[in-house]
């Protein structure tokens, strides 16, 4: 690979090009194979029997108990109740199976041998602080360096930003990293922005993937260290096969309870969940999008992706394409993997339960959409049964929520009607109505079993562990899990009904849209949580008074969801306050080893950071920029040269040209420009000289 050695104030935004075609894939035809069919080794088989077969074992036994419980004659609700209960038991049990099935996890290793494959470490960017993630890359780049591994590495910032303030925010921090790197720093920005992410990486591949073997992706606010870089590098160049290895990264940097809730979470029950779901993939795995390597002639290949037939929300721009292009590689023949064993791989999470949601509405479209996908020529069950397992994590709330509702219909029908003993005229025997209340206690037993001994493993698992020195000790990751169970137990109602409603939107053909992540919130006022909330405070109260009065035995099992939907507007804006995440981390609580122990890459980007320019921010950081000339000529030394452009792009450079040239300072040609007309003007170097020229 060419090292660039002109001084970074002179290097051009980006290397010379070299193609690698990417053609847009067929999925109605057969795929073009790259290798013959994988076969999967006894411990696969034997994860997926676990993982499977004992999900599948749990549903029957779940069905034929509440069927006992109903007796011989079940009424047309204890039917609907019958068919809502056991899909929701079997999701509760695989769970359960998925993490035994971990008991078959592979034994991975890192080979030795040399290696010269040439690497992009690729981070697409959408209205973010630049600060912050080119702050990772450059601390990221210095790793790579120690690890001897700078001669065949590159780094490429890919932004999508439409926004023209951010746009010079990011020309300014690449010109400071270029600066600190001992890497090349390569920028390019889109001029328009179809098909989203995966459009801005299949520009990338399509224009420079030539010049590279392997892509490392990123998030915004992901990072890997330069030794797991490494070993991923080697692992895939040890294998001609393997096309994708995709790590688990660990959640960092969390400061609200909820964040700090997710975090510890991931941590500690995380990597067992991940051992169970790399035992059951195999070389037939998934992909979620970053923190992953990618042999990239085998995606360019395998993964030009097709817009999908008709409108938003089912039709158009695939939104969760991680998932499809996992299932293009491996229908093509290529191995995908979960490598669970490496844990230098990090990512931030959302910072409050409303952040979360908004991302969630979209995973949820994105899931959705795979159904329209499962006539996929040529691919694999298991990929089949990755598309089968998004879509139903967010159809279990719906679920959930019926079974609630239909369980509320049958107790209400018992306690308002009168029970019929002789159905039938000259009938000796009465029919006495049949409900074992005992069944049903041990089912619920059972049910909860299933869901929190995964938890309760992971937790006395991690005591074993170097994960029980540095979190403060047995005792505190105890009291840490059975605070997390509490609260999420608060959250998961909220969550449900959430969920509901966005799928109920998303069949009622509403789009999500395209907006830029939340990475750090702030606590929301009063208004904000009870306008979200309000609904469910109401209906947790008015279910409250109505089982008081007609059933207050059943207040005991629903006092968990009732709580959590009473409490709901409290919970959301206390959880989202970084005030008790700190008072929570001075006492021991939710605390993760990276917290108390911090990757060095991670330090070290927080030094970047606070060497980095500040961010401008509106017109007086523009103008800020017209009255700095040399800042003018960094900006445009990181802008395409001669790019083409679309109608509407070039109507908005004549446009802003004009009313710059009719303009009398630069405050009023400001005020008289549209946003697209502002973004055309900090995307011209001629536009930019011009306006620079007029009066302040």
């Amino acid at each position: 690979m060419d090292q660039p050695t002109a001084p970074a104030a002179t290097m051009p935004a980006t290397p010379p090009e070299s193609p690698l075609a990417m053609p847009v894939q067929d999925f109605g035809a057969p795929p073009r194979q790259a290798f013959p069919r994988l076969r999967n080794d006894w411990r696969v088989w034997m994860a997926r029997l676990v993982a499977f077969g004992g999900t599948a074992a749990i549903a029957v036994v779940g069905f034929l108990q509440m069927l006992q419980t109903f007796g011989v004659n079940p009424t047309p609700m204890q039917w609907a109740l019958l068919a809502l209960f056991v899909p929701t038991f079997a999701w509760v049990g695989f769970s359960f199976c998925g993490v035994l099935a971990g008991l078959f996890a592979p034994r991975l290793t890192t080979p030795e041998e040399p290696n010269h494959a040439r690497v992009a470490v690729v981070m697409p960017i959408y209205h973010e602080d630049a600060a912050k993630s080119i702050g990772l890359l450059t601390a990221l780049a210095r790793e790579i360096e120690r690890e001897g591994m700078a001669d065949r590495t590159e780094i490429f910032v890919l932004s999508d930003s439409r926004d023209p303030v951010i746009a010079v925010n990011e020309t300014m921090v690449i010109d400071a990293a270029r600066k600190m790197s001992p890497l090349p720093i390569w920028y390019r920005r889109r001029i328009t922005n179809e098909d989203r992410k995966t459009g801005n990486i299949s520009d990338f591949i399509r224009r420079w993937g030539g010049r590279y073997d392997q892509m490392v992706v990123l998030d915004a606010d992901s990072i890997m260290t330069g030794a797991t870089i490494r070993a991923l590098s080697a692992r895939m160049n040890a294998d001609p096969r393997l096309a994708l290895i995709q790590t688990m990264p660990i959640l960092v940097g969390g400061e609200t309870i909820f964040a700090r809730l997710t975090q510890f979470a991931g941590r500690v029950y995380g990597p067992m969940i991940a051992r169970g779901v790399s035992a059951w993939s195999g070389n037939t795995g998934n992909f979620w999008g970053h923190n992953a390597i990618i042999r990239l002639s085998a995606f360019a290949e395998s993964c030009g992706l097709p817009r999908l037939p008709g409108r938003p929300p089912f039709g158009g721009t695939i939104l969760s394409h991680d998932f499809v292009e996992a299932a293009a590689l491996c229908r093509a023949g290529w191995k995908v993997r979960l490598d669970h064993d490496l844990r230098g791989s990090f990512e931030g999470c959302p910072p409050t339960l409303l952040d979360m949601a908004v991302r969630e509405r979209r995973w949820a479209q994105g899931n959705l959409q795979h159904s329209r996908l499962f006539g996929m020529r040529g691919a694999r069950a298991i990929t089949l049964a990755h598309f089968t397992i998004g879509i139903l994590g967010f159809l279990m709330s719906p679920l959930w929520l019926a079974l609630i509702l239909v369980g509320l219909v049958l107790s209400a029908t018992v306690l308002l009607s009168t029970p019929e003993y002789f159905p039938t005229a000259y009938q000796l025997f009465p029919d006495w109505p049949v409900f074992d209340a005992r069944r049903m206690f041990w089912l619920f037993v059972v049910s909860m079993a299933l869901l929190l001994l995964p938890k309760l493993i992971a937790t006395f698992r991690a005591w074993s562990r170097p994960l029980a020195r540095n979190s403060g000790g047995p005792v505190r990751i105890f009291a840490s899990a059975m605070f997390e169970i509490l609260l999420s137990a608060l959250i998961a109602p909220v969550q449900m009904l959430i969920q509901t409603r966005q799928i109920y939107e998303i069949l009622r053909g509403r789009d999500s849209g395209w907006n830029a992540q939340v990475r750090a919130g702030s606590m929301p006022d009063w208004n904000v949580v009870i306008a979200r909330h309000w609904v469910h405070v109401l209906l947790g109260i008015g279910t409250l008074i109505v089982l008081a009065q007609f059933s207050p035995a059943q207040l005991i099992w629903l006092s968990p969801i009732l709580a959590g939907l009473i409490l709901s507007p409290v919970t959301s804006r206390y959880s989202a306050s970084p005030v008790f995440g700190r008072w929570a981390r001075m006492r021991g609580l939710l605390v993760t080893p990276e917290e108390r122990d911090p990757p060095a890459v991670l330090s070290e980007a927080g030094a970047v950071f606070r060497a980095m320019p500040r961010p401008l921010k509106g017109a007086a950081g523009l103008l800020k920029l017209a009255g700095d000339g040399d800042m003018i000529e960094r900006h445009i030394a990181l802008l395409p040269a001669n790019p083409p452009l679309p109608e509407d792009k070039r109507l908005n450079r004549i446009t802003a040209g004009a009313k710059i040239a009719h303009a009398r300072t630069r405050t009023e040609a400001l005020n008289y420009l549209t946003r697209d007309e502002t973004d055309a003007l900090v995307s011209d170097p001629d536009l930019l000289r011009q306006w620079s020229l007029l009066p302040s």
